[in-house]
């Protein structure tokens, strides 16, 4: 199905579908690039708010992801009946003013240590990448960081801006256990591990931060669109904000 739209400005990048197909009887699928790209992942998370905020009743979620928007519906609402139709006209509705939004973005602090037992994998970063382990924390914490998408895990964020010299494979292993607050490198992004979970990135440090906590008024630490830099702290330092993490976990679970 075409879309027909307005030409855009000179200058000015426009946004459209290349797809949209169902998921099931409960939701459609809303593809816009082949591969990961910055302004469109900025653009569907845009739309994605825009969407949001129609309250159309039979869309139930909107979850924008790296190149892809996925309407969750309800099947026996009438406005439904043809889904794949019924997200065509909402995207089209849509999509000017997602276009034309530009609120500004969060930026979220994270501290981190590079100490060697928390950075575990650091030798094998240097290995790879062929930089010593100074230059990779330099790096590493000078990158532009923005959340492309939460997802794998409640509060697991993907973070695209990576140092292209940092880029190395996933590994060819993964781990059974990531301890929980690991920083880790893959490729052109870098993860935060919310939980202790299984996985296949390098980890080069630590930070001491909750990064999900379902008892808290916003349980993300992240949303897709934030902006991420990376702090460097000594030990001491990361002890003391984990005690200060404990004891405020602590005295909520006592509220």
């Amino acid at each position: 199905m075409p879309v027909a739209r307005k030409p855009p400005r000179k200058g000015e990048a426009r946004f459209a579908p290349r797809a949209i197909v169902p998921l099931g009887d409960t939701a459609v699928l809303i593809d816009f690039s082949e591969e990961i790209d910055l302004p469109v992942n900025m653009f569907i998370q845009r739309l994605a708010h825009v969407i949001h905020a129609r309250r159309a009743p039979w869309i139930r979620d909107v979850v924008p992801a790296f190149t892809t928007l996925a309407l969750h519906l309800d099947p026996d609402h009438a406005d439904a009946q043809d889904p794949v139709r019924a997200a065509w006209a909402l995207v089209e509705a849509c999509i000017d003013q997602a276009q034309a939004a530009q609120a500004p973005p969060r930026t979220i602090d994270i501290p981190i240590c590079y100490d060697a037992d928390l950075g575990f994998e650091m030798d094998a970063i240097v290995k790879a990448t062929g930089l010593p382990a100074g230059e990779v924390i330099r790096r590493h914490a000078a990158s532009a960081f923005r959340v492309l998408v939460v997802g794998f895990a409640p509060g697991h964020p993907y973070l695209g801006g990576l140092d292209p010299m940092l880029s190395m494979p996933r590994r060819a292993t993964p781990r059974a256990s990531t301890p929980i607050g690991s920083v880790a490198i893959a490729n052109l992004q870098c993860a935060v591990y919310p939980f202790e979970l299984p996985g296949g990135w390098s980890v080069l440090g630590r930070t001491p931060l909750r990064l999900f906590d379902a008892g808290r008024d916003h349980p993300s630490l992240f949303e897709p669109g934030d902006l991420v830099r990376f702090l460097p702290i000594d030990r001491a330092e990361f002890e003391r904000l984990e005690r200060l993490e404990r004891r405020e976990r602590e005295k909520a679970a006592d509220a």
